[in-house]
């Protein structure tokens, strides 16, 4: 009898792993509700910049009309998730004699980092960018790009990013986080996600595909440049759509409604369900345009031009921009 209790309760167990297993994340964006009702279930990757901050405590400062406790500096980490850092997650690729920085990792690279992360195979994967910036969004959105681009499908950033989850008063942890093993398998690239140089050049000679180009004003008309880019302005024919106008501002930089965005794109000059091509300078802001178009507003033919005019300069090709001074 106890061996069949005891069989019964395996099965049990068993039973409830795979259905934790099979959970699928309800869209590319999920908010703190749904995560912290199935954090224990999905691997969080915490994206940011800065990696310290991982490990030390939120600061708050206390409104002086309200009294209200306000996050002031990015603090502690979403308890289980995995630390990533925003410049490990891309890598120098070699084009005949020309090296780019900033680029897709190969795959067996890029799987080797996702296992590093602790990524499993079969289980949802949750990105939280820091929140506190407009930017961080795009370092979100770049990493969830190169999972999608790798096959990967079950995956989702949380609206807000670690900053709405403290400011949301849910727990936070300051230890270090023991990683599971990871054993995430990368497929072969679905490069119908990519864009090249010379699927750029295409789009300018054929008028097939809008060019969304996400920096500053700026450094679309050419006023100021990156040290990443070789040149000023934007590529002949491109839209300026910055990535600063996808999240809104305040204690953690959320989405905007799928509503506002349509709006942005058009009053912008852009049709958000015709064929489009992103770019930035190096492909991170590039990503946030793509996450919006593609993810949220469910146009399949948009595509992020990895590299973007890092890439673009090296290989000599042509800017425009205003009359200089």
């Amino acid at each position: 009898m106890k061996a069949e209790i005891r069989s019964m309760s395996g099965a049990v167990l068993l039973g409830m792993a795979q259905w934790a297993w099979a959970l699928q994340v309800p869209g590319p964006v999920v908010d703190g509700d749904w995560l912290a009702a199935n954090r224990t279930v999905v691997t969080v990757l915490d994206v940011r910049p800065n990696l310290k901050s991982f490990l030390t405590a939120p600061r708050f400062e206390t409104d002086a009309k309200t009294g209200n406790k306000i996050l002031a500096e990015l603090g502690g980490h979403i308890p289980g998730a995995s630390p990533v850092q925003n410049s490990s997650i891309r890598a120098e690729r070699t084009f005949g004699s020309l090296k780019v920085k900033f680029m897709l990792p190969e795959r067996s690279e890029f799987e080797k980092l996702a296992r590093g992360w602790g990524v499993q195979a079969g289980r949802p994967i949750v990105i939280a960018a820091a929140g506190r910036d407009p930017q961080d969004f795009n370092a979100a959105a770049r990493l969830y790009w190169q999972f999608k681009v790798f096959g990967e499908d079950n995956i989702a950033i949380v609206n807000g990013g670690t900053a709405a989850w403290i400011a949301e008063g849910r727990e936070v942890a300051v230890a270090p986080t023991k990683l599971a093993a990871g054993d995430w398998v990368a497929k072969a690239e679905r490069t119908e996600l990519i864009a090249t140089s010379q699927d750029v050049e295409a789009a300018i000679a054929t008028d097939t595909a809008q060019l969304v180009d996400a920096r500053s004003t700026p450094e679309y008309f050419g006023l100021t440049k990156k040290s990443t880019v070789s040149g000023y302005g934007h590529i002949a024919g491109a839209k300026n759509v910055s990535s600063e106008l996808l999240t809104t501002e305040g204690n953690a930089t959320r989405m905007r409604s799928a509503a506002t965005y349509r709006d942005i794109y058009k009053a912008s000059g852009i049709d958000p369900h015709l064929p489009a091509i992103t770019y930035c300078n190096t492909g991170v802001l590039a990503a946030g345009n793509w996450f919006v178009l593609s993810e949220i507003l469910g146009n399949n033919r948009v595509r992020l031009y990895d590299g973007s005019l890092h890439k673009w300069t090296l290989e000599g090709r042509p800017l425009r921009a205003v009359a200089p001074l």
